[in-house]
């Protein structure tokens, strides 16, 4: 009877390790001569910049868009291959590309009618982008059609560390960890505290890959729970999940993996 009891612990101790592991399944490398990688689009193709200069390869093509007078990229946003983001800081400026990077939409936050400092930018739904302005510390819409800007949510308490955006909603955490999302009606809601760690990729509305002491981990802020992501290359220097294919870019190729979610 004791043993069956034994057996029966030391399976539970197991089922419930297991839980708070994913295990990848390693799919395949592609060398890259890059600084960052930005992301992969629904056809494949690869983004990512070197020497400022953004890069679109795929199917042996490669495109490139540079602008070096506004600076260095600070983000780019690929949630339309169709029409994407570049944000240059610096600069305050958005560029939108088309699919051929050819510049379709130039936008300086400095020279419209009531100027804007922008330090954080993302595409959003009906011809609008998300911006973050830092002197009035607010969340807002920018209508790049008129040249317009409604701010939707009351003045942050804390400064933005790390930040994402869906065409419905803009998260971030803050420099004391907090993790919140608005949603284009002006609606915030903190999903709590994330691990530390000094560097993060935004994977969902409510789901991150971070890294701590050269290991990457999942955590769930629905559940708030965490994962080790297990089986992977341990020299990243960026990673991102999109569509359960987590990518890590070591600095000369990328590695995809194939992780099933919890």
């Amino acid at each position: 009877m004791n043993r069956l009891y034994l057996w029966m612990t030391l399976l539970l101790f197991c089922v419930a390790g297991a839980q708070d592991r994913l295990v990848a399944l390693r799919l395949a490398n592609t060398p890259i001569e890059a600084e960052s990688v930005a992301g992969y689009d629904h056809l494949g193709a690869v983004y990512y910049t070197r020497d400022n200069v953004f890069h679109k390869d795929f199917s042996g093509q490669s495109l490139e868009y540079k602008n070096l007078s506004l600076g260095k990229i600070r983000r780019i946003d690929l949630q339309n291959p169709l029409k994407i983001m570049l944000f240059y800081e610096d600069f305050n400026t958005v560029i939108t590309l088309d699919n051929q990077l050819n510049e379709t939409l130039k936008i300086s936050f400095s020279n419209i009618a009531e100027p804007l400092v922008v330090s954080a930018a993302g595409m959003a739904s009906q011809n609008r982008f998300w911006i973050y302005d830092s002197v009035r510390q607010q969340l807002g819409l920018f209508d790049y059609l008129k040249n317009d800007a409604v701010f939707i949510a009351p003045p942050l308490a804390g400064t933005i560390r790390a930040y994402d955006t869906g065409f419905n909603f803009f998260q971030w955490i803050d420099d004391q960890g907090n993790w919140y999302t608005c949603d284009v009606y002006g609606k915030v809601q903190h999903l709590g505290k994330v691990p530390e760690s000094d560097q993060f990729s935004f994977a969902g509305p409510q789901t991150i890959v971070y890294a701590d002491g050269g290991r990457l981990y999942l955590y769930d802020a629905g559940k708030s729970k965490k994962y080790l992501i297990e089986n992977i290359d341990k020299s990243s220097q960026s990673f991102f999940l999109k569509d359960q294919i987590l990518s890590i870019f070591t600095g000369s190729e990328i590695i995809n993996y194939k992780i099933s979610l919890p």
